[in-house]
């Protein structure tokens, strides 16, 4: 980063320079927080499964795979500040190559695997990356196009070499060989390549997803990540008896900085086998500390939700009254209001019947949610801790580390994202807009001056993007993303997210997206909750069976319209959504619709069902 990039992080060190310093005995590198969690040595720091079993890697042995992993990139001819790609699910590996490139001073670029093989392309080009770790062959098949147009890779590592035939593949185990063969010819080269390493130096270049544009990488020094680490954590209460479920990809900065959290503190780290073994995992591993998305409670509760409908009668009516205390108790707490006798007694009959079925789910042991990435809605936060289990919300960015305020059990208020953390500055700007300062903030784009120099402003303070208000009390609470801001053609502005976590809340919508930039009215696109549906269907008598038939049914589109006038009632005019049009096929990663964690790409979805939207204005034309 050069020029006028350079002057902008000139300006944030000194603003940067009053928070509190890490303490001496802090890890101050991800190499030294490696170092300093083995100190509290367990056989099971990492747990995964093999072979229908929970198989564990002793905190020694994940010690010794990590040296030997960056001795091998030395051997290979790879030094500091070369970049290596990791294109792999969550595995342990995945965790132990990230550790064996912080060791050697080699930046890693984490690339979802989801991605499709252009961006894949796009990101180790511009990285520049000369080595890149893959899962297996079938991650591999996939992108391998993209990967020999790429000229800067020297080296392919495979988590899995089985059926791989590719030029410069080796497995990680070879890997690993070579560092331990290098080892046993040069005791004192691990530590000199740990000493290296300066607090100020990039540890990742992590990719934004490029919902508003082209991605950028974002670039992480082991310092912003450390402080992160540890002043997000200040307030929460983490023990060596914690047990948790990774969940989330890694790739992303969110799960990746809670995954050091996990390690710094010595805890029992267990990787889910994939999204749909989630469930399975849960039951089997019970996990005490569980990091995830909005997306993962809401879906949980429509579970509940529809087994109850299904069930009808008194099981329904009994549901929707316990689901009722659960609010009702929850904001009781709140509030810091005394618990009624009758509250008590009601609150006490439902977590018999209902609640502890909610926390079976998760395994029954749960104490802790903390949950990003997107906007959680009131009512889910209510449900779930009043259902005992409780859910820490919190808000963050890649390019702050990511966190920048968070609930938790010394500081909570509902519908709010938390206070920020330790040594975080937020102020919001004239236009609402959210600004960031602290040791977690970005060193910037790179090779990007002009994006870095747009991403802050003249003082030094991080521009998140993100509309909101600090109330009295310093919690913070975001209201929407300045860049999906639209605005009709009368002239009036209108913030999507807020209005489609309303539609949202209705148990017979799945997902829904408002569109109308530019347009005389807003409307939405809305995928349905189909199992919710034919529940409705069978009790209606309504010979409806597919998704088609059900989104081309007048009687379905009422009930949808009706749902949402209802959810929807406290807006103003304007913001009403006037038309709706039902889909068939849920937004997913894989189509490109949603990024990895679950946000809406207004854009892609604005070009894909363009005709679609265009008919609902058309057809309103020649009302």
């Amino acid at each position: 980063m050069t020029g006028v990039a350079e002057n902008v992080q000139a300006d944030r060190r000194s603003i940067i320079g009053r928070g509190t310093p890490l303490l001496p005995e802090e890890p101050k590198t991800l190499a030294e927080l490696f170092l300093h969690a083995v100190r509290k040595p367990r056989a099971d720091a990492l747990n995964y499964k093999k072979d229908g079993e929970w198989t564990p890697i002793s905190s020694e042995k994940m010690k010794k795979r990590i040296g030997n992993i960056a001795l091998g990139l030395y051997s290979l001819g790879f030094r500091k500040g070369d970049k290596a790609a990791i294109l792999a699910a969550n595995s342990p590996e995945w965790t132990l190559a990230d550790a064996g490139c912080q060791f050697a001073g080699v930046l890693d670029v984490p690339i979802y695997t989801t991605l499709a093989p252009n961006s894949v392309r796009y990101i180790i080009k511009d990285s520049e990356a000369k080595v890149i770790f893959l899962q297996d062959n079938a991650a591999f098949e996939r992108v391998a196009e993209a990967v020999a147009d790429c000229g800067s890779i020297q080296k392919l590592v495979f988590f899995d070499l089985a059926g791989v035939n590719a030029k410069n593949a080796i497995s990680l185990d070879e890997l690993e060989t070579a560092g331990e063969r290098l080892k046993s010819l040069n005791q004192g080269l691990l530590a000199d390549l740990i000493e290296a390493v300066d607090p100020g130096d990039i540890a990742t270049l992590i990719y934004t997803s490029g919902t508003t544009g082209e991605p950028k990488g974002v670039m992480l020094t082991h310092s912003n990540i450390i402080s992160n680490v540890i002043d997000a954590g200040e307030k929460f209460i983490f023990s060596t008896a914690d047990v948790p479920l990774s969940v989330l990809p890694l790739s992303h900065i969110f799960e990746r900085s809670a995954m050091y959290l996990y390690i710094l503190n010595g805890m029992a780290v267990h990787y889910a086998e994939s999204v749909e073994k989630v469930p399975e995992n849960l039951l089997e591993v019970r996990p005490t500390i569980f990091v995830a998305v909005p997306r993962i409670f809401e879906k949980v509760y429509a579970r509940a939700n529809l087994k109850a409908a299904q069930a009808g009668g008194m099981k329904e009516k009994f549901f929707d009254w316990a689901i009722e205390v659960a609010k009702t108790y929850s904001l009781q707490n709140e509030h810091r209001a005394p618990v009624s006798f009758s509250l008590a007694v009601r609150h006490a009959i439902a977590d018999k019947l209902v609640y502890g079925k909610l926390r079976d789910f998760f395994g029954g042991r749960l104490r802790s949610c903390i949950c990003g990435g997107a906007a959680l809605p009131d009512d889910i936060y209510l449900i779930f801790t009043g259902a005992g289990i409780s859910i820490k919300q919190g808000y963050g960015l890649t390019e702050t580390s990511p966190v920048i305020t968070s609930n938790n059990s010394l500081d909570v208020k509902l519908g709010t994202v938390g206070k920020p953390i330790r040594n975080v500055y937020v102020r919001t700007a004239d236009d609402g807009e959210i600004e960031v300062s602290g040791p977690g903030v970005m060193l910037g784009y790179y090779k990007k001056d002009a994006a870095t120099r747009e991403a802050f402003t003249k003082d030094g303070w991080f521009r998140t993007g993100d509309i909101g208000n600090l109330d009295n009390d310093g919690f913070l609470s975001i209201t929407d993303r300045k860049k999906e801001l639209f605005k009709t053609s009368g002239g009036k502005y209108i913030a999507p997210s807020p209005i489609e976590q309303m539609i949202r809340s209705s148990r017979f919508v799945s997902q829904a997206v408002l569109v109308g930039n530019g347009r005389k009215f807003a409307a939405a696109l809305i995928v349905p909750n189909f199992e919710q549906l034919e529940s409705y269907a069978k009790i209606k008598s309504l010979n409806l069976s597919t998704p088609r038939e059900f989104c081309k049914s007048p009687r379905i589109i009422n009930l949808l319209k009706r749902q949402i006038e209802a959810a929807t009632r406290e807006l103003s005019g304007y913001e009403k959504v006037k038309k709706i049009v039902l889909l068939e096929n849920e937004f997913t990663v894989g189509g490109g619709e949603l990024t990895p964690t679950l946000k809406i790409k207004r854009r892609v979805l604005d070009d894909k069902y363009k005709d679609v939207i265009d008919m609902i204005y058309n057809s309103a034309d020649s009302e």
